[in-house]
């Protein structure tokens, strides 16, 4: 089979399992906690988006990927770490609902541009580029995409600045 179908058979089957886990496990789970604690676990997930970094390492991918690719997409991914680690610093405060909002508009951008960038160096017909780097397309970008999706429902759906609990908000 060639190598085009076979990496688009595995983003679309990465996918289908996180989208089934996301529905099947993982939302139950966040729709039964209160609002802002229902973001943490994501938020905790995208601080390891610093994994993107393997991009641009020697080793992990070929030398011949192209940097138009690979330089954004590491560098992307390691802003949305950082975001996400600020969000969640500063969950629960007006400052941390505009850094959530922030973190995951700029990360879902952040993964789609990936895919475009990715089609324009035509990446799915030259096998070997991505190296060690395929199981992040594979596997863990999917689950970023379905995670930055329960992010966006909850952000839509609920209020994500704690109450505050001074004297003057009971007045």
């Amino acid at each position: 089979m060639p190598f085009p179908v076979l990496f688009g058979i595995t983003v679309v089957l990465g996918l289908a399992v996180w989208g089934a886990v996301a529905s099947r496990y993982i939302w139950p789970a966040l729709r039964e906690r209160s609002s802002p604690e229902n973001l943490k676990p994501i938020l905790m997930l995208h601080g390891f988006r610093f994994l993107g970094l393997a991009f641009v390492l020697p080793g992990v991918v070929s030398p011949e990927l192209p940097a138009s690719f690979a330089q954004p997409v590491a560098y992307g991914d390691l802003i949305s770490a950082i975001l996400a680690l600020l969000a969640l610093a500063t969950l629960g405060t007006r400052t941390g609902t505009v850094v959530i909002w922030i973190f995951n508009t700029f990360g879902a951008a952040d993964l789609f541009f990936g895919f475009y960038q990715g089609s324009r160096i035509s990446l799915p017909d030259t096998p070997g580029l991505l190296g060690a780097g395929y199981f992040i397309l594979a596997a863990y970008v999917p689950l970023l995409l379905i995670t930055h999706g329960l992010a966006f429902r909850i952000l839509l759906r609920t209020k994500v600045v704690a109450r505050s609990h001074s004297k003057l908000s009971t007045a």
